[in-house]
């Protein structure tokens, strides 16, 4: 099964998509959960470690803001680990957003540098953007299967 990351990586409506479509998504709330879940973790909502920071050094410079850090900790992996992307562009705060401006242009330049197969879709804000949403990220989703992509 093809793993798709998705941006913002806690789309609860790109997960859903992806999933439905046969895919495995990645996505931020996937590794929360295993955060939260953890019995090492003594005190959520403080389910990071000291070592996620440092973890996100991989990405980043020293000098970056801990939080940004931390967010690549969890969503630089699944970067890593994908065989494609879709990245919805200009989405609603509701939508799913990290809550980073400067972590999510990491996150992006990231999917970028890798090379691998993405989609950048406009978030809909009618019901025909939306039909066109949904028909783009399945084309995509299809396209890869073949071994295309953009």
């Amino acid at each position: 099964m093809k793993k798709v990351f998705i941006f913002p990586p806690n789309s609860l409506i790109l997960y859903d998509l992806v999933k439905r479509f046969g895919y495995e998504p990645l996505a931020m709330m996937t590794e929360i959960g295993k955060k939260v879940k953890n019995p090492e973790i003594d005190s959520p909502p403080c389910n990071i470690t000291s070592e996620e920071p440092r973890k996100g050094l991989r990405y980043c410079a020293i000098e970056v803001p801990s939080g940004v850090r931390g967010r690549l900790a969890l969503i630089g992996p699944l970067v890593e680990d994908a065989d494609a992307a879709i990245i919805a562009e200009e989405t609603d705060i509701s939508f799913g957003c990290s809550g980073c401006a400067r972590a999510n242009e990491v996150i992006k330049q990231l999917v970028f540098e890798k090379g691998i197969p993405k989609l950048v879709v406009k978030y809909p804000e009618d019901e025909k953007e939306a039909e066109v949403f949904i028909k783009e990220i399945m084309n995509f989703l299809k396209s890869i299967d073949r071994g295309k992509g953009k």
